[in-house]
């Protein structure tokens, strides 16, 4: 089970489950193309949006498997949410899971989608404990795969036209990192 001790904080985010006051945040990045461009949905109107915020205020924990734990990102810089990441418990007995994270465009170059996205990976490792930790995203989506790359995540597969998607056949990359890999990692970062 996780249940962090909110807010979880970084040098310049917060990561807090989604309260009400987020609406506006949110749909500032939820309601533009370019975000929902990759995603499986379209983008979102207000009403849409208010939908969507009310399913994610209630995922912040992770109980049991199936589970997703969604979080806001609140940089301290702008004082608002920019972005939101993920966690899926996917299964128990083999201990999987999967991480997302969708961001304000103007969000980009800065390197915050990467610090809010090892937060939700040192989430899964350490605190649910973790074997596997995949991430998955159109291949034509190259900030998300990049970002993937700089945590140390490594290619997986690469599915060819494995799914319809928004009308037409896409493609999928699998990202995976496994726990061993998780705490070699910090060593490397602690030397």
């Amino acid at each position: 089970m996780v249940s962090p001790a909110y807010p979880l904080t970084t040098d310049r985010l917060t990561l807090r489950p989604f309260a009400e006051g987020d609406l506006d945040d949110l749909y500032a990045f939820h309601s533009r193309q370019e975000v929902a461009r990759f995603l499986y949905w379209e983008p979102r109107n207000l009403a849409q949006v208010r939908e969507t915020l009310a399913q994610k205020i209630g995922q912040s924990r992770l109980e049991a498997e199936g589970e997703r734990l969604v979080l806001a990102v609140r940089s301290h810089e702008v004082g608002r949410v920019i972005g939101e990441v993920s966690l899926c418990w996917l299964s128990k007995e083999h201990r999987q899971g999967e991480f997302g994270y969708v961001f304000h465009p103007d969000a980009g170059g800065r390197g915050l989608a990467t610090e809010a996205a090892e937060v939700m990976l040192r989430l899964g490792f350490d605190e649910l404990g973790l074997h596997r930790i995949i991430g998955r995203c159109d291949p034509r989506n190259q900030a998300s795969w990049r970002l993937m790359e700089r945590l140390g995540l490594r290619r997986e597969a690469h599915f060819v036209q494995n799914e319809i998607f928004k009308g037409e056949w896409g493609d999928e990359f699998v990202y995976a990192m496994l726990e061993n890999e998780w705490r070699s990692r910090g060593e490397l970062s602690t030397r």
